[in-house]
């Protein structure tokens, strides 16, 4: 099931303007936050639009979040964040997915509250593309 508003769903323009895709996991994909305040922030979106994870069967759930630890295990060995905070959100785009949001000691929001699109900084496309390299060499 997709739905034709849903960025994760159709990809193209409307996953452009928030996020890049990294690649297929095993029930989802990965993608990577535009906005790099919290570098290596990425999203885990799981492959059908469904709403909650009450909505999906128990294996189907811990397949996703199999996926999740494998994103989270990707980007400490990519970037060596000191804690990566898991947010799950979606009430105004209701696809099922996880924000993996690295934290660094000496960096943006360390101890502070979570903002969802800080709007601070955004990388070039080289650095876009290492980044997501980085990633998926760290994936295996």
């Amino acid at each position: 099931m997709k739905d034709q508003n849903c960025g994760y769903c159709q990809g193209g323009e409307l996953l452009a303007k928030f996020g890049i895709k990294i690649c297929n996991l095993d029930v989802s994909q990965l993608i990577l936050f535009k906005e790099q305040s919290h570098p290596g922030r990425c999203i885990v979106a799981y492959k059908d639009h469904v709403s909650e994870m009450v909505d999906i069967s128990d294996e189907e759930r811990n397949r996703f979040f199999a996926d999740v630890n494998k994103a989270a295990k990707a980007i400490h060995k990519a970037f060596s964040p000191d804690k990566v905070n898991y947010g799950a959100y979606g009430d105004t785009g209701c696809h099922l997915h996880v924000h993996l949001v690295p934290k660094y000691k000496d960096g943006f929001e360390w101890g502070g509250v979570f903002e969802m699109n800080p709007d601070k900084k955004y990388l070039s496309e080289a650095e876009y593309g290492e980044m997501i390299d980085k990633i998926k060499s760290s994936l295996a």
